[in-house]
Parts: structure tokens; sequence; C-alpha cells
């Protein structure tokens, strides 16, 4: 099972609003795990058959602002409803360089196209290059670099014009 297919599992055990999913294969094993109420956060906890047993890892923590996030919503939606948002399709932490070394992705102004590389989302230990899935000039980066992030959360917001 490569990352896209826990990708969409994630999102379709979101959207069918149940509690728990267990997928099993021979050589692999996931549970996903959804609060009740339909909550935006998931969480997924892979066992992978063929390696070292691990410590279990800690709970993911929520965001440390959550109620200051509604209002902020309610602003940037009169504003940047003409913008298209570039969301995180996974839940680790964003990175804006490929390396610590190297310099950013992109930053507010550049121009970027359908494929081009917008930053990295590390989770478990393997860094994913996040894609650009349309055309446009970044507007707002809307996360810090070095900072976790939840699957489905707004990372940029693009000016498709």
């Amino acid at each position: 099972m490569d990352i896209k297919d826990i990708q969409n599992l994630i999102k379709f055990v979101s959207k069918a609003e149940v509690s728990e999913v267990k997928y099993k294969t021979k050589d692999f094993e996931i549970t996903i795990k959804t609060p009740l109420a339909g909550s935006d956060a998931v969480y997924a906890q892979p066992a992978v058959y063929h390696t070292a047993p691990q410590a279990a890892a800690p709970a993911p923590v929520a965001a440390a602002t959550p109620a200051a996030a509604p209002a902020e919503k309610a602003e940037a939606a009169s504003d940047d409803s003409k913008y298209v948002v570039i969301k995180s399709p996974m839940i680790g932490t964003f990175y804006r360089k490929p390396s610590p070394d190297k310099d950013v992705f992109v930053n507010v102004g550049d121009e970027v196209s359908v494929g081009k590389i917008v930053c990295v989302i590390e989770a478990m230990k393997l860094f994913n290059q996040i894609d650009s899935e349309i055309s446009g000039k970044i507007v707002k980066i809307l996360v810090d670099d070095a900072t976790p992030v939840e699957y489905d959360q707004p990372l940029f917001l693009v000016d498709p014009s």
C-alpha cells in the first residue's frame, strides 16, 4: 500500500463519519481512528510487520489555538474567496525547504504551475513532496516552517488569475 492509497483511505474514512477502521493484509496493517461527531481530526497508526518493533508513538497534539481559528476563517473567507487553497494531503511536519541548507520551494509572489513542488511534509520519517494542483501566483503562506500540519489543513493561497 503506497502513500496515495493511505491518503485516499483517510479521506474515505473522514467522509464516512465512522469512528475507527482497520485494514489488514499479510504484511501491513493500518488503523484509522476519528473522533465521533464529525470532527476534522484523523489519526492513522500503521504497523508494518517486516520491520523491528518500535515503541508506541505519542498521540498527536491538537493545534495550540483552536479558539482563534473560527474568527480567522470568518475574516479570511470574505477577502480570500477569489483564491484557491493548496491543502495538506496528510498529517505530518511542514517544511518550506528540501533541506536546511537549501532555498525555500516558493515565496509569496512566486508563480507556480501544475506539478511544481511547493513544500515537503514529513510523515513517519518519509519526506513527501507536495505538488501544486493549480497554476497561479502564491498570495499567502498559511503555515510556519517546521510546524505540524493536519490532514486537509490549508497551506497556501494561490491567485489563479
